[in-house]
């Protein structure tokens, strides 16, 4: 798995276009403030160990969250962070299942539509914190 995280005093988020043929008709038009914004890349090897990848994700994001005082979160699927390519079924499952656990640990969690293209204005903190890389 790979993620490119950031602390995002202010992001937006619009559907675009269909990634995935299979996606089901949605429009979008999204604001969220103080957030983390998390670019997930889940991987083909992701496969065998869903429960350590996803527990990383989850342990990962909310470190980063908590050095902002943040309880808001956008997990957006995003597969140009590595070669490896899970399944989208596969990827899907996994970012549901994060933002499930994340809601029942009382984050507010905005997953973008799965299997869009979306346009996104992000403001980036300055903070060294706020551009964060991590793969495992």
């Amino acid at each position: 798995m790979k993620l490119l995280m950031f602390y995002t005093p202010s992001f937006w988020y619009k559907t675009f276009q269909k990634s995935l043929p299979q996606a089901p008709d949605v429009d979008v038009d999204v604001e969220v403030n103080n957030c983390i914004l998390v670019l997930v890349q889940v991987e083909a090897e992701d496969i065998d160990k869903r429960k350590k990848v996803t527990d990383k994700l989850l342990k990962n994001l909310k470190w980063l969250a908590g050095k902002f005082e943040s309880k808001r979160v956008v997990l957006h699927f995003f597969s140009h962070l590595s070669e490896s390519r899970s399944s989208p079924e596969f990827a899907r499952e996994v970012l549901e299942d994060a933002s499930k656990r994340l809601i029942s640990s009382g984050y507010e969690v905005h997953l973008t539509p799965f299997g869009y293209f979306c346009e996104m204005k992000l403001h980036i903190g300055g903070e060294s914190l706020a551009k964060v890389f991590k793969s495992f």
